[in-house]
């Protein structure tokens, strides 16, 4: 996902009047080059540790684990209405004549519904889409999206691909610990004391929206084995995206990586990527996440 054409098609589209613009926010975890390349706006959730307030991308991840390991409170809220009204305008004063606004699913946050309040305060049309997935389950269908955009697809154009990438894209995690989900209310104190006693590691999965559990494992390698021939079977036999995210875990999520590669010999793009800061305080830790987006 480099520059060259692409690059060249979204400096032709910011030239021209009447495309789509395609907003999304952070839990997405889209690269930095990749967005600016698109033309994609991100608007930044936000994280609370301790005392500080701000968005994600300006507390270290590094300094998350940091707190969360010694017990420190974190706690994470979507993005001030104010935050969409800003990008949806700047999107009609350089011409678009629609916007296309995806987020992390509302069964999770309240984004969606932020990002609808902003809608309603501007001209331009604004289309928010509950993506019913985090993470580059919503990432990889978001760059499809702005592709279709920059190529010059109309607004139905750019819709009916985000919409067929939300509905083929699976995502699943994996935790090393079950405090985080415990204070997230996901799981009671009795399933906490059960699986550590028991060494079980559970992997999660987004169904409609929310979070599942898809298996649980004694051990942490039992419970990936699952995750990654879950992915494999989800992914199909034609082209595909494919990513693993990580909390402080690289090591572990390239090695995953690997493993999806040798059984997907069709994947187009393979991404590593430390996952938004926003998802990271739910799950802890050495969490990963696996990201299978099958390409239509």
């Amino acid at each position: 996902m480099n520059g060259g054409p692409r690059a060249a098609r979204v400096r032709s589209l910011s030239a021209m009047t009447g495309h789509v613009a395609i907003v999304t926010d952070s839990t997405a975890s889209i690269p930095a080059d990749t967005a600016r390349q698109l033309g994609i706006q991100i608007a930044q959730l936000e994280l609370t540790v301790g005392d500080e307030r701000n968005d994600e991308r300006r507390i270290p991840h590094e300094r998350l684990a940091a707190a969360m390991n010694g017990g420190v409170a974190t706690a994470t809220s979507e993005p001030p209405t104010p935050a969409f009204f800003w990008k949806y305008l700047d999107a009609a004063n350089a011409g678009a004549q629609a916007v296309v606004s995806i987020h992390l699913s509302e069964k999770l946050s309240q984004t969606a519904a932020s990002a609808r309040e902003a809608a309603s305060e501007v001209d331009v049309p604004v289309h928010v889409v509950d993506s019913r997935q985090s993470g580059l389950g919503l990432g990889y269908p978001v760059i499809a999206a702005a592709e279709a955009a920059a190529s010059g697809a109309s607004l139905q154009g750019v819709l009916n691909v985000l919409h067929q990438r939300l509905q083929t894209s699976t995502q699943m995690m994996y935790v090393d610990t079950l405090e985080h989900l415990y204070r997230g209310g996901r799981l009671s104190r009795t399933q906490v004391a059960i699986g550590r006693a028991f060494a079980l590691k559970p992997v999660l999965i987004l169904e409609n929206g929310e979070l599942a559990q898809l298996a649980r494992g004694v051990g942490g390698e039992r419970a990936l084995r699952k995750a990654v021939a879950t992915a494999v079977e989800r992914a199909g036999r034609g082209p595909v995206d494919i990513a693993v995210e990580h909390f402080r875990a690289r090591d572990r999520a390239e090695d995953l990586l690997g493993q999806l590669r040798a059984q997907l010999p069709q994947t187009r793009h393979a991404l590593v990527e430390e996952t938004s800061a926003i998802l990271a305080a739910h799950v802890g830790p050495g969490a990963l996440g696996i990201t299978v987006s099958p390409v239509s």
